[in-house]
């Protein structure tokens, strides 16, 4: 069982709630589940999507079919009927598009007169779409029912008990009229499953690895991050600050850690633009702080609700100087979550700036897991404090070590003075200008650290045939649709997926010998969501190794699962 579901409409027609609350009912019904949104830049109109995958099986990508699409306007048809499968079907409100369908894929449903006469008010005919939908599958309402009398508890009972009627009615209505439905969708039998976006599962990684100060301005796709850190701020103690612009957020970001708390800053290409010397700011002081980078399409404002990989090349090499960065880019909300907590870890431990690098379609989707294991979660607080501190004869900020880490004290928790300053500086963190101790720092920031950070990347994920003819990589959000097209195309062919999670720097191959992996394969294609191969790029400047081919995307839309297959298969052809 494997069926997809497209909401269709306008922005400001409810498309997100109905897919949001769908997605909740399959997921706590034990079905897996993968969303992923197509929305354009303005708060009404235009035409925007909510795409539902569902199984019994794990599913981690989207695809280009549909069963069931939920017109809620005319364009949805227009656009997406050819997308529906064999026995998919179409439902729409006939009265709203003010036109009737008289193909047989199609049912005729009122969303807005069953929402005034069970509920009262045609606001509800989201409501009434939901109970359809699950009509048209032939489940049961009792977890919708629970979903609604959560969402709407503060809202009092009768309004509970509107949504309660009008989902009944949408339910019944859609299973006595849809004579054609075929699909088969019963109780699953299997527990509850977390579901999670990745913008949530970077939001939650913070949290558990103590973060305490958050400041951004909002720009898509990375202000889901703040609103969720928002969300649960009073309950952990955590101080979220909507700065004026993201030269601020940045700045305020490197106060707070260097104050003595954990921080993080994110934003998008253009807002990270302006960050720029602020991240050179804390290399030079030597400050952590966690960077969330969600890629969209540019230049400029380019696609601004969209996705692409285009700004790989933007985090390794941004800012002035020269100096050690770590780029994470998790290809799931799991990764996402464990990696944000190892960059809170590697940043305060080597003093550091640390990415994490995400896009809009892994920022957005939804994906189920039965849960993380917070045992795996790292917390190690490095900074010197207390009686630790206070007990020191001397203390200097920016003292010469073996590891070129410096203890890092907290400004006012002892006698001694934390000094360091934009300018290169002394190892008491003073203004210099000889060249000896700015030979020596250089020394200490980046040649005499960057072994240890070395040693601390993990090695890519290699999934399928262990010693395959026919290797496909990718990094970051490409994960979950080219592991399903190893699943599928592993059938014919002895193929592998090295997927790269941990991206700079370059994993060591002491760990996992992944370029010998990728030059005894026959065939090995790089897939990305740019126009150049970056990351292939990258691997042929670090390791000398050059993809025999690429596969590049940059429409501002994710690979879909047979958009990926119908490329490759034209290329083993």
């Amino acid at each position: 069982m494997d069926y997809s579901i497209k909401i269709g409409g306008e922005a400001g027609q409810g498309i997100q709630t109905i897919g949001d609350t769908l997605a909740r009912v399959f997921s706590r019904a034990g079905y897996h589940v993968f969303t992923h949104q197509d929305y354009e830049s303005r708060i009404r109109g235009g035409h925007n999507f909510f795409q539902i995958r569902f199984s019994d099986k794990p599913v981690t990508a989207c695809r280009d079919i549909i069963d069931i699409l939920v017109a809620l306007d005319k364009e949805s048809i227009l656009l997406h009927e050819k997308e529906l499968s064999e026995y998919g079907q179409i439902i729409y409100d006939s009265k709203s598009h003010n036109s009737k369908l008289s193909t047989q894929n199609s049912v005729d449903i009122p969303f807005v007169n069953l929402a005034v006469e069970h509920g009262g008010n045609k606001i509800m005919a989201n409501t009434v779409a939901t109970g359809a939908v699950l009509g048209m599958l032939g489940m049961e309402l009792n977890i919708l029912l629970e979903i609604i009398k959560d969402i709407f508890k503060k809202k009092g009972e009768d309004i509970i008990k509107a949504n309660i009627n009008t989902a009944m009615a949408g339910h019944d209505y859609a299973a006595k009229e849809c004579l054609r439905c075929s699909f088969s969708v019963g109780a699953n039998g299997s527990s509850p499953l977390l579901l999670i976006a990745g913008n949530e599962a970077v939001g939650l990684g913070a949290i558990a690895s103590g973060c305490k100060f958050y400041s951004a301005y909002p720009m898509t796709p990375s202000t889901g991050i703040m609103l969720y850190i928002a969300s649960k701020a009073k309950e952990y103690g955590i101080i979220v600050e909507q700065a004026e612009d993201e030269i601020a957020a940045i700045n305020m970001a490197l106060g707070a850690s260097f104050a003595g708390v954990r921080a993080m800053t994110g934003s998008s290409g253009g807002g990270f633009a302006l960050m720029v010397e602020g991240l050179s700011l804390a290399a030079m002081t030597e400050t952590p702080i966690v960077i969330a980078l969600a890629q969209r399409p540019g230049p400029a404002t380019g696609f601004p609700t969209r996705t692409e990989q285009a700004e790989l090349q933007f985090a390794l090499y941004t800012a002035h100087g020269e100096f050690p960065r770590v780029i994470f880019a998790p290809g799931t909300p799991e990764q996402a979550f464990y990696l944000t907590n190892k960059a809170f870890d590697i940043a305060e431990k080597y003093q550091i700036p640390v990415f994490i690098l995400t896009d809009q379609y892994l920022a957005d989707s939804q994906w189920t897991f039965e849960g993380f294991d917070l045992s795996r979660v790292k917390y190690t607080d490095y900074r010197l404090r207390g009686e630790a501190f206070r007990d020191l004869r001397e203390y200097k900020r920016h003292a010469f070590t073996e590891s070129g880490v410096s203890l890092l004290g907290v400004p006012g928790d002892a006698k001694h003075l934390v000094v360091t300053d934009s300018d290169e500086h002394d190892e008491e963190g003073h203004i210099v200008e000889d060249a000896e101790t700015r030979i020596k720092m250089v020394q200490k920031r980046l040649f005499k650290k960057s072994p240890f950070i070395r040693k601390e990347i993990d090695a890519p994920f290699l999934y399928g045939d262990s010693d395959p003819e026919i290797v496909v990589t990718g990094w970051g959000s490409t994960y979950g649709v080219m592991k399903e097209v190893v699943d599928e195309l592993s059938k014919n062919y002895s193929i592998a997926m090295l997927h790269f999670s941990e991206i700079y720097p370059l994993p060591s191959t002491a760990k996992f010998n992944y370029i010998k992996v990728l030059k005894s394969a026959g065939l090995t294609l790089c897939i990305e969501n740019n126009a150049t191969g970056q990351f292939a790029r990258l691997m042929k400047t670090e390791t000398g190794y050059t993809f025999n081919r690429l596969i590049n995307k940059y429409d501002g839309r994710p690979f879909s699962l047979e958009g990926l297959l119908k490329e490759l298969n034209v290329i083993l052809r």
